[in-house]
Formats: C-alpha cells, structure tokens, sequence
C-alpha cells in the first residue's frame, strides 16, 4: 500500500467551491473508478487557511496509474470540473508527494 498527499491551494474565497466539487460530485466519480480516500483536512492554524489536503490510499503505482488516468479523462469528471469553475478558477497550486509508510507505521 502507498499513499498519495495531495495539497490544493485554493484562491481567495475558493474553498467552498472546491469542497462542494469534492463532496456533490469527485468523490462519487473516485468510488466508480475504485479510488480510495484516506482522509480530507483543511487547515485551521498553518500557512493557508484556503488549503485542502488530502490523502489517497493506492495499491502499488500500477493502480494509481490505471485508476487515475482513468478518473481524470472521465467525462463526469470534466463536466464537474468545468461546472465548478463557472465563476473562475479554483485552484493556484497542486502538489501532490507519493508516500510509502515505514515498517513501524500505524497506516499499512
């Protein structure tokens, strides 16, 4: 098992719309590709408050791969994404670290 973190930093005021993205539409889009979410947060003390970072739970690299790409060209998908940005963008940055938990990790 590997773990994708995912940090959006989100424009002034975006947040809501990216949230609302994530609980009305990209959640039910990940469950149809087999996406597994390991946990969503915003940051209440930290660098940014308009911040959303997530983590992903993946197989191997193969299956995010396989089930990302599949996710990201999925028409559902682009129809959420260009809906949600009706009013502009949303996001100013995405990074994104793959992470691999140690043999003394409470997470497998």
């Amino acid at each position: 098992m590997i773990y994708e973190l995912r940090i959006y930093d989100c424009l002034p005021g975006r947040l809501p719309a990216l949230l609302n993205r994530f609980a009305e539409h990209t959640l039910a889009i990940w469950d149809k590709h087999g996406i597994k979410q390991a946990g969503f947060f915003t940051t209440i003390v930290g660098e940014s408050s308009q911040r959303l970072t997530y983590l992903i739970a993946w197989e191997s690299l193969a299956d995010r791969e396989v089930k990302w790409n599949a996710f990201t060209t999925d028409p559902a998908w682009l129809k959420a994404r260009d809906e949600s940005e009706r009013d502009g963008q949303i996001l100013s940055n995405i990074s994104s670290q793959l992470l691999s938990p140690t043999a003394f990790s409470a997470v497998k």
